[in-house]
């Protein structure tokens, strides 16, 4: 039997072609050593969770089940806000070495489920509250307890109770090497009614600024008439992201916030900050976007009402090519990836004949897979 997974991995050069786009936005950004310009070295205080809202990373970037190039250059991943949260879920939450009382932690709930060598076919279930995500309440309990106690996690918090939550599954398909599809379902697991604002975003790590790498050049993000976002960036290539409905489209720059919200600048380069998708949503700042639809960072914002037990599906498409009707082979593609990721497992596990150590095995090697990241460290220009 052919096996097309095998043959594109043993064809592919590292970090090109089959492999250029994958998973590689990491976990968490904030909070680490190579975003601490403070003056003592305290990493953990110098860009904590709550300030990476509104601070552009300079070394990496990070998401929710997010992709990105291989240098990191354009990266596409996830926010929600269930209208209670003070700001918009955009990365994980995790606590620090000084909150844990077993050290760092992440408290979220999170499955990657599956995952081929190239990522032609990626699959992950993230879990998000329909109540106000209990971030202080994590610290304090975790902070309280001492070494031998067991660590609190979200689950313990009673925030999953009576299922009040969003099984949000979230999975890729390559149609080929620089055209990706995205299908995103949402299933509200409560019986009772409920809201989610869903935005998938696009943005481009800030090299402008830092000029790094001799990436001088500053790319777009612009809207062309509500049908698609066209992307210009000479270094990764220019291409669209094409969407299903009519979601609302919010643009802002992915520069840090230098101002209190409230203040405006003259300098219309400087007015739509990091955190300006967060201000419109969460705050009802109408000011934080760029009413000309256009900047470094954008989302589609999907304001979704579900009724209990319902689910809905959403489609992107992120493509070099252009498309007069880019989900017309949408399903058949996404069925193709599955079934050759299938059959990549099937041989790779010949020898395994038990199927629930199949199946255990395989959402392992997904989870190893899910969590390649871009790591950029020069560590002369971080001493400077």
């Amino acid at each position: 039997m052919e096996n097309p997974e095998l043959e594109r991995l043993n064809k592919t050069p590292l970090n090109q072609g089959w492999k250029k786009w994958g998973p590689y936005l990491s976990e968490r950004q904030w909070g680490t050593v190579r975003e601490d310009y403070s003056a003592n070295g305290d990493a953990w205080n110098f860009l904590p969770y709550e300030k990476a809202i509104h601070t552009a990373y300079r070394w990496g970037e990070d998401g929710i089940g997010g992709i990105s190039d291989t240098k990191q250059r354009l990266c596409l991943s996830f926010a929600f806000w269930n209208g209670k949260d003070a700001f918009l879920k955009e990365r994980l939450f995790g606590l620090s070495n000084p909150e844990g009382n077993h050290g760092e932690d992440v408290k979220e709930h999170y499955y990657y489920l599956d995952s081929t060598p190239t990522h032609s076919y990626m699959k992950m279930l993230y879990k998000y509250p329909q109540m106000e995500f209990p971030y202080q309440v994590l610290r304090y309990e975790n902070k309280r307890r001492g070494r031998s106690e067991p660590e609190y996690e979200l689950i313990d918090t009673g925030i999953f109770d009576h299922n009040r939550y969003f099984d949000i599954f979230l999975e890729y398909a390559k149609a080929s090497e620089e055209d990706i599809l995205v299908k995103i379902t949402i299933h509200n697991r409560a019986k009772e009614k409920a809201n989610l604002h869903f935005l998938p975003t696009l943005w481009f790590r800030n090299t402008w600024n830092w000029n790094y790498e001799g990436w001088d050049y500053k790319p777009n993000l612009k809207a062309s008439e509500n049908k698609f976002i066209d992307i210009q960036n000479k270094e990764v290539g220019n291409r669209k992201l094409y969407f299903e409905g009519k979601p609302e489209l919010l643009f802002c720059e992915n520069e840090t916030r230098k101002n209190s919200p409230l203040e405006e600048s003259e300098n219309l380069a400087e007015k739509y900050y990091k955190d300006g998708i967060n201000q419109y949503i969460t705050q009802n700042n109408k000011k934080a976007v760029n009413p000309d639809k256009q900047g470094t960072k954008m989302s589609l914002r999907y304001p979704l009402h579900f009724e209990g037990f319902e689910s809905k599906t959403i489609r992107l498409r992120l493509s070099v090519s252009d498309f007069f009707e880019p989900f017309k082979d949408f399903e058949e593609i996404f069925e193709k990836r599955k079934t050759e990721a299938d059959i990549f497992y099937e041989d790779l596990q010949e020898n395994v004949k038990n199927t629930e150590l199949k199946q255990i095995q395989r959402q392992a090697y997904a989870g190893m897979m899910w969590c390649k990241q871009y790591y950029y460290y020069n560590v002369n220009q971080w001493i400077k």
